[in-house]
């Protein structure tokens, strides 16, 4: 467990999926880790994508790009947050 604190990323993005495989796209979606789906209709699907860095938001947004049925997948919203740490029970709190 390391010490230094870091950054914790909360991504929004807009999915574009072919309507007649909406279901298969959602499907899929719930299956990969850090993503939510939050709200969907006719083909386009918003989700919520967390990590640990830029970097890892963008290779999951290729993912979700490549899987069949989406035509687009397009990040909205980024928010970073540093994680601090407190107190000497290293507990640790996103300022």
């Amino acid at each position: 467990m390391s010490d230094t604190p870091g950054n914790y990323h909360v991504s929004s993005a807009v999915i574009v999926a072919v309507p007649a495989m909406e279901d298969e796209v959602l499907a899929m979606l719930s299956q990969m880790s850090n993503v939510e789906v939050y709200g969907h209709q006719g083909g386009k699907i918003v989700v919520v994508i967390e990590g640990t860095s830029t970097g890892m938001l963008g290779e999951c947004l290729s993912q979700i790009s490549m899987l069949e049925g989406v035509v687009a997948a397009n990040i909205v919203f980024e928010h970073v947050e540093k994680e601090e740490t407190i107190g000497n029970d290293r507990r640790t709190d996103a300022a």
